[in-house]
């Protein structure tokens, strides 16, 4: 995506990622896909727009940012798939470490749970799968990481293995407190320290493109995992300010200022970013599954053609008619953490139509959200009267207009939904003076659409209160078989 100054989308392209599914719970990508379709597409948003390389500012790249990415740094090939965050292929390996009364230390230092959602566990099962990269893994030789390092050292044709802040502190390795990769933890997980990238600020130099990808070299200067780069683009810059993204899972973050807040709740404790010397702390609850839920009724059904066309059915019926739909395909997320829970559809009855169905995911993703919400509420002490959305799903007025009701605040929409790269392209054009500095960027914030709740009190609690029965049937369903 290409912004201008006014924060405005000059030209975008896009291509679906091929997913790779070896067995339930387990999800991969191949990572020269990842690289192929980011170069092509980043190449035809320039040229769709008529701008030349040499009159773009700069760079910024955001990613998915617990998906782990194992190549040799000789050949810069990858050396096995990529490790979709979503995967619970080491989920046994974190059960062992939680037997063993390691998860307080790790919570400590790093501000998350022990789970196989973060990339740790990952490089831990590589390693341990392929016993002959650990040596060259030792001499710096296999390097790891996330999609923003990978897509970097491909980038500046092999030259920096970088990361940025926000991006490490989601490994389950980087202490948020010392804001370094922490001997306690390598040494927990077995991950060799000459394996890992160097961290960085999220607004800076991280290099520059090779000048064969684009025909000059273009400065990199913003890195920011993807939902903090949401939060940077939704100017959720004071504390207490709160955004969620709807992609292909939800997250709902919240600034809580220049210290760590810790969670009482089950939610994460992460960096949302650093800047000018200054570290930025959020409160985040992640779901897994959100948008995914209308791909598998795609593909996984076939009972649509394009994502687009779920509201249309959805909205063919005046609710769920008593279905209620949990999408654990992978586990539950905040702040139930279960990676032995799997979906479920309930409250079947002959009178059940698809269109019911459609109905009921898109209500989960509503239901997963005011889950999370409320933990962030006790967290915090705060109590909203407004969240901030954006995504793809936030496109969706029936979800979006439910999500409303449900929570019982209003549900503001802006008009460049995709707020992921613009925060990006935020944090990098910061960083070259292309915009001066913060207040020169929240002016850009233009809302679309406001949803206002609609629903009775009462009503709202009887939603919620099917809801965590239905969640509670889901739970531990895949426990027996996977230990």
């Amino acid at each position: 995506m290409l912004f201008n100054r006014r924060g405005e989308v000059a030209a975008a392209a896009q291509e679906e990622l091929p997913q790779i599914l070896p067995g339930p719970g387990l999800v991969e990508h191949d990572p020269e896909a990842i690289w192929s379709s980011q170069l092509a597409v980043a190449r035809r948003a320039l040229e769709q727009s008529g701008v030349l390389p040499a009159d773009v500012a700069a760079l910024g790249v955001t990613n998915q940012r617990e998906t782990a990415i194992l190549w040799d740094r000789d050949t810069g090939r990858p050396v096995a798939n990529a490790v979709v965050w979503q995967s619970r292929l080491s989920a046994g390996i974190c059960q062992r470490m939680k037997a063993e009364g390691l998860e307080p230390v790790i919570r400590e230092k790093t501000g998350l749970v022990l789970d196989a959602y973060f990339s740790a566990s990952k490089i831990k099962h590589l390693l341990d799968l392929h016993p002959e990269f650990r040596a060259p893994a030792e001499r710096g030789k296999i390097l790891f990481g996330t999609v923003d390092t990978w897509l970097l050292w491909r980038l500046t044709a092999g030259r920096r293995h970088v990361t940025d802040l926000s991006n490490a502190c989601r490994t389950l390795l980087l202490n948020i407190h010392t804001l370094d990769w922490d001997p306690e933890l390598l040494k927990l997980f077995g991950v060799p320290r000459a394996m890992l990238p160097e961290v960085l600020p999220s607004s800076g130099s991280f290099g520059e493109t090779d000048p064969k990808w684009f025909g000059r070299a273009i400065p990199i200067t913003g890195v920011a995992g993807d939902q903090q780069a949401a939060t940077f683009g939704q100017i959720c810059f004071t504390p207490g300010s709160v955004k969620n993204t709807y992609g292909t899972g939800c997250f709902l973050l919240m600034n809580t200022g220049e210290k760590p807040v810790v969670s009482k709740n089950n939610l994460l404790t992460t960096i949302g970013w650093g800047r000018d010397g200054k570290m930025t702390y959020c409160l985040e609850g992640a779901v897994f599954i959100a948008g995914a839920v209308v791909q598998w009724l795609r593909d996984g059904l076939g009972v649509i053609r394009n994502s687009s066309e779920v509201e249309a059915l959805a909205a063919s019926v005046p609710d769920s008619g008593g279905v209620v739909f949990v999408p654990a395909f992978v586990g539950l997320g905040a702040p139930h953490w279960d990676p032995f829970a799997r979906g479920a559809i309930l409250g079947i009855t002959r009178g059940t139509t698809i269109a019911h169905i459609a109905r009921a995911a898109l209500e989960a993703m509503a239901y997963q959200t005011g889950d999370v919400l409320h933990a962030m509420e006790s967290d915090s002490g705060i109590t909203l009267t407004e969240l901030k959305v954006d995504g793809g799903a936030a496109a969706n007025n029936l979800l979006m207009q439910f999500q409303a009701d449900l929570l019982g605040v209003r549900v503001r929409r802006p008009r460049v939904v995709e707020t992921t790269a613009l925060g990006a392209a935020y944090l990098a054009g910061l960083a070259v003076d292309f915009w001066r500095d913060p207040s020169d960027v929240a002016g850009n914030w233009t809302l679309d659409r406001e949803f206002s709740p609609h629903i009775s009190s009462e009503n709202r609690k009887t939603l919620s209160r099917r809801w965590h029965d239905a969640v509670r049937r889901s739970q531990g369903w895949a426990k027996q078989e996977e230990t």
